[in-house]
């Protein structure tokens, strides 16, 4: 089907649901109205784009009189520019959605490679997602902060939450690789380590079904840093999905009641990207052409100190500003990658 056609599709449909409104019942009405809400922002761009054509159409046909040519030349080479703009917005509005984009996400960064100074960076990267999270007006909550030494993390894993987080948060998941030289280092020399991110959509009850029968819950007394409660209650919650065999441990909260929500939330999340992952054929056919197979062993980026420099290798891009980005300027590394994402997957819907 043709892009005229697909839209000439979407506008009727549009005039068609409106017209079932004035007579559907209070049980279709719910579902017209989210239906009508899905597809108007399309349909406000749809019009924009027929109404620039008929601009750039009339503003064309005066170029032919000698005493109009003048003042509607400007006019039709801004109309006749516009008009791609507009067509590959359109074009991407109509793209196949993850129903996730829009949601919150979790966030989980734990060091891999790299002992003290993996550690280290693992919560330097934490605090930058923080600060990103700020600047965009997100809702940053703290569900586990294992501290190690030195002021490490042993892991760390936040609820992200505001509109669209996922969709800015989600390729920053895979291994992010730190070159510098270690404080602890007195020789100077460059060490390299290693952190793992995962970005998780954050699921709901509906999104994944969790039978009690599958869990085995085990309490235990919190251990490190954490107040005087530490070691004096079995506040602290263990989860397993024994189908699964996934575990997730909780103990920031004095509340065992609390500690097992947040570790439900959490187990949710990654029982949910699982599915997303293994039963997505579509999705996981996509990533190879886009900017990653979101594997979380992939090494996606490198942050070295000495040369000031941050590197995305899926994308080739290098920004020589490797102290803003740890301040949470991460917007143009994510919307590079995001246009990358675009570009790649208008791509495929041609072929």
């Amino acid at each position: 089907m043709s892009l005229p056609q697909k839209l000439d599709r979407l506008l009727s449909r549009a005039e068609e649901i409106r017209h079932q409104l004035n007579t559907a019942d209070g049980a279709q009405v719910g579902a017209l109205s989210k239906e009508l809400s899905d597809l108007e922002p399309l349909v406000e761009k749809v019009q924009e784009y027929r109404a620039t054509e008929r601009g750039r159409d009339e503003a064309e046909a005066m170029l032919a009189d000698p005493e109009l040519r003048e003042l509607a030349e400007p006019e039709y080479f801004t109309l006749r520019d516009r008009l791609p703009v507009l067509e590959r917005e359109i074009r991407l509005m109509l793209l196949p959605r993850d129903a996730a984009d829009q949601g919150n996400a979790i966030l989980e960064i734990r060091p891999a490679a790299g002992g003290d100074e993996a550690a280290l960076f693992a919560a330097e990267l934490f605090g930058a997602y923080q600060r990103y999270a700020a600047t965009q007006g997100w809702r940053f909550e703290v569900l586990e902060y294992d501290e190690g030494e030195l002021g490490g993390v042993k892991g760390a894993t936040a609820t992200v939450e505001g509109r669209g987080v996922f969709a800015r948060l989600k390729f920053e998941s895979g291994v992010h690789r730190v070159q510098r030289v270690p404080a602890t280092e007195s020789q100077g020399r460059i060490h390299t380590s290693t952190v793992t991110v995962a970005v998780m959509a954050e699921a709901e009850e509906v999104d994944v079904q969790i039978n009690e029968s599958d869990l085995r819950i085990d309490t235990y007394r919190a251990s490190g840093a954490g107040g005087q409660h530490v070691n004096k209650t079995d506040s602290a919650v263990r989860i397993t999905h024994i189908p699964t065999g996934t575990v997730v441990a909780m103990q920031e909260e004095r509340s065992q009641h609390k500690n097992r929500a947040k570790a439900m939330k959490v187990l949710r999340a990654r029982i949910y990207d699982a599915q997303r992952n293994r039963l997505d054929s579509a999705r996981a056919a996509d990533r190879k052409s886009q900017v990653g197979t979101g594997d979380r062993s992939e090494r996606i980026r490198t942050y070295n100190f000495p040369q000031g420099r941050v590197t995305d290798h899926r994308i080739g891009l290098t920004l020589h500003k490797i102290d803003r980005v740890m301040q949470g300027e991460f917007d143009e590394i994510i919307g590079a990658l995001t246009a990358e994402d675009e570009a790649a997957r208008l791509a495929a819907e041609a072929e």
